[in-house]
C-alpha cells in the first residue's frame, strides 16, 4: 500500500479562463496541473489545445513552481499530435486505450520525446487491457466518470478498479503513478488513496466559489 498523501493535480478545465494566471498561481502548491484536451470526437465536448497549454506553461515557468503539466488527451488517434503537445509544454501525456489501435506505439513515442507516458481507461473498459502495458508506462489513469464533461458524479466501482490495478503494479514492481480522474473531492480523496491511488485529479472541487487555494487545502486536509 503506497503512503498517504497522494499527489494532487487540479484540472484546469474547471478554472476561470479569464483569470488563468491567477488560478494557476492559487494552486501552485499542487504537484501537477492537469490539462484536459477534448476533440469533440472521442468525447462529446471540445475544450482547448496548444495555445492554452502554452499559456499554462508560461505561467508555471514564471511562478517557478516546478509543477508537472499533466496532459490528458481525450482525442481520436492521439499519435497525430504527440510532437506538437510535447513542443507546447506537456511534461506528461496520457492517451486512451480506446482512442487508438496503436496505444503501445503512442507510449513509445511519448517516451522518445522525453516525456512521461501514461494510458487511460474509461469506466466501462476492462482492466485486463492494461496487462501488456504495465512495464511500459509511467502513469495509469483510471477514469471515475465517463469522460467529456466536468462536474460529474463519482462512480463508486472505481475503488475496486483502483485496488486491482494497485495490486498489479505492486506485483510487477512498477513505480508508475496510479491516477484517478472524475468526481474527486474531499469526500472520497482519502478512500481513493487508501485503495492505492497515488495521484488525484480534481476540477470543480478545487476551483469552487471560495477559491482554488481553499479547494486545494480541503483535499490536503482530507488526505492528512
Amino acid at each position: 500500500m503506497p503512503p498517504l498523501p497522494a499527489l494532487l493535480a487540479p484540472s484546469l478545465l474547471a478554472c476561470d479562463f479569464t483569470r488563468l494566471a491567477s488560478e494557476i498561481e492559487a494552486v501552485r502548491a499542487a504537484e501537477y496541473l492537469h490539462v484536459d484536451v477534448m476533440d469533440g470526437l472521442f468525447v462529446p465536448n471540445i475544450s482547448f489545445g496548444f495555445p492554452v497549454l502554452e499559456a499554462a506553461r508560461r505561467v508555471r515557468d514564471h511562478l517557478n513552481s516546478g509543477q508537472v503539466l499533466d496532459v490528458h488527451l481525450m482525442i481520436e488517434r492521439p499519435e497525430r499530435y504527440l510532437h506538437e503537445f510535447a513542443a507546447a509544454g506537456a511534461d506528461s501525456m496520457t492517451v486512451h486505450v480506446e482512442a487508438t489501435p496503436h496505444v503501445h506505439r503512442c507510449v513509445q513515442t511519448i517516451r522518445e520525446l522525453g516525456k512521461r507516458a501514461g494510458v487511460v481507461l474509461n469506466p466501462g473498459t476492462p482492466l485486463e487491457v492494461l496487462r501488456p502495458l504495465l512495464d511500459s508506462v509511467d502513469l495509469i489513469l483510471i477514469m471515475s466518470v465517463n469522460p467529456g464533461f466536468g462536474g460529474q458524479s463519482f462512480l463508486p466501482q472505481t475503488y475496486q478498479r483502483v485496488r486491482t490495478v494497485r495490486g498489479w503494479l505492486d506485483e510487477a514492481g512498477s513505480p508508475a503513478l496510479l491516477e484517478v480522474d472524475g468526481g474527486v473531492s474531499a469526500a472520497n480523496a482519502r478512500q481513493l488513496a487508501e485503495a492505492g491511488a497515488t495521484a488525484l485529479v480534481a476540477g470543480s472541487s478545487v476551483f469552487g466559489p471560495d477559491g482554488a487555494a481553499a479547494g486545494l487545502a480541503r483535499l490536503r486536509s482530507a488526505l492528512a
